[in-house]
């Protein structure tokens, strides 16, 4: 009764649920279901970045010809859990000329706005915090606050490598995440709706052939640029400008230590985590496959992708600032625009599914 419960409904009304049948006053289960779900996350998501740190590792040696980390455990598994803790043992270094609230709270917004776009987020058939009927529209807002974090990071380090690396970093997001939406826009398009769990159950039935990564050919081009801007978004190579060791010495967070560097490092790992699972829901049917449970496709899926960046980010060279705009702007915008137009022309003419 209760897996039946838990694929019907989503993760919050289950809370809810239980909570009610101990009597507790509507405050106090929102409080408590509230806490509940955030802890779950927070797990959730550092479990899955160890992981994935450990995972990068691993592909990273061996597209390079080398071992990496060997020793302890299976292929060096628990190593990355040593550096972690190793990591927060650290000592939390502060320059004295800082901008103390503005260089204390940029790490915290930026792991935040990672962690909120979660809650729309469906690992499977229930496995949702809350189905936003808004969803798409929600998680392009929240992601946005990163850029804010960045620029609070650059500003508040009182460091020129810093502050140009935040700059760098919001004049990249901001740019690249105009062909990002337009992509998605054309996903919402030919679903009729911006909730994720929505545009999942339109792609259901006929196998692979209705996901609309397969419906040429303005779901494959959508599928590779929305890949592309994502890929800047998240800051992995070839767009990892803000962090050029070559001409910042590490960018925005040079100045960041211990507990705080770890933040940043961590909501990295999130967002491309989260990119990649909202190309999961848009483009790959989600959870929708044959005899597995709807999260195994989901999670299966979602690390399928995760595979593909980092193997672009081991192969491809950077790119120099001035490329990177001038692709997003001359080469991206017009192509995606281009996309969605001619998608809703041929959609509304009648002339496609």
């Amino acid at each position: 009764m209760l897996v039946a419960s838990f694929e019907l409904i989503g993760i919050f009304d289950w809370l809810k649920g239980l909570l009610d049948q101990l009597g507790l006053p509507p405050v106090w289960q929102a409080i408590i279901t509230y806490a509940l779900l955030g802890a779950m996350m927070f797990g959730l998501l550092a479990v899955l970045a160890l992981f994935l740190v450990w995972w990068e590792r691993k592909i990273s040696a061996h597209i390079q010809q080398r071992f990496g980390p060997m020793r302890h455990g299976w292929h060096g598994w628990y190593q990355t859990i040593m550096d972690a803790i190793k990591l927060l043992q650290k000592e939390d270094i502060l320059v004295v000329t800082r901008d103390k609230p503005v260089f204390f709270w940029a790490p915290v917004m930026c792991f935040v706005a990672a962690f909120l776009a979660y809650v729309c987020i469906p690992f499977g058939n229930g496995l949702i915090v809350a189905d936003l009927n808004i969803g798409v529209l929600y998680i392009i807002a929240v992601t946005t606050f990163t850029i804010i974090s960045l620029l609070m990071a650059g500003w508040g380090s009182n460091n020129k490598y810093a502050l140009l690396g935040g700059i760098r970093s919001a004049a990249q997001v901001v740019s690249y995440e105009i062909p990002m939406v337009a992509s998605i826009l054309t996903v919402v398009l030919f679903a009729g709706s911006l909730s994720l769990v929505e545009i999942i159950k339109s792609q259901e039935g006929h196998g692979i052939f209705n996901w609309l990564i397969f419906r040429p050919p303005f779901g494959i081009i959508a599928f590779v640029t929305y890949i592309i801007a994502a890929t800047a978004e998240a800051n992995r190579t070839p767009f990892d400008i803000p962090e050029a060791e070559q001409e910042l010495v590490a960018g925005y967070n040079i100045e960041y230590s211990g507990m705080k560097f770890a933040m940043f490092f961590l909501a990295e790992f999130v967002n491309m985590f989260t990119v990649s699972a909202i190309a999961t829901a848009l483009f790959l049917g989600g959870g929708n496959g044959p005899f597995l449970p709807s999260w195994i496709w989901f999670l299966g899926k979602t690390l399928l992708i995760i595979l593909l960046l980092m193997v672009i980010r081991w192969t491809m060279p950077r790119l120099r600032v001035d490329q990177l705009m001038a692709f997003a702007w001359k080469f991206l915008v017009p192509v995606t625009f281009a996309n969605l137009i001619l998608a809703g022309w041929f959609k509304y003419a009648r002339w496609y599914w």
